[in-house]
């Protein structure tokens, strides 16, 4: 997905952890849609050409899987990051956010919300 990215390619990538979750950290760049607040009328402001990808904190949390799932039921095509945010910060990619700045880590699982 860094590629992809860098590329300049048409990928939005989509944060369905909870609102609070994406404040505190979050891939640069994404946009938080809560996989709870996924409806019709959440998603038909969004255009169905570019490639969405899901994540969420990681293999502990299934938030990405049930986002992900919503949107390619709406007709979107979708992937999912899998290890979410947390293997894309093991792998050294940046992140950013509330909790980044302060250097706070919260080991909870952000798809609860």
């Amino acid at each position: 997905m860094r590629d992809a990215l860098a590329e300049g390619r048409d990928v939005v990538v989509i944060d369905g952890r909870s609102s609070e979750s994406y404040e505190a950290e979050h891939i640069p760049g994404a946009v938080s849609i809560p996989h709870r607040s996924i409806s019709q009328e959440s998603l038909a402001a969004l255009s169905k050409t570019p490639l969405y990808v899901a994540y969420c904190d990681g293999i502990g949390c299934n938030a990405s899987t049930k986002t992900a799932v919503k949107l390619a039921t709406a007709g979107f095509r979708v992937k999912e990051l899998i290890g979410g945010l947390d293997w894309w910060k093991r792998d050294g990619h940046p992140t950013e956010g509330k909790a980044v700045q302060e250097h706070v880590h919260n080991a909870e699982c952000g798809c609860a919300g």
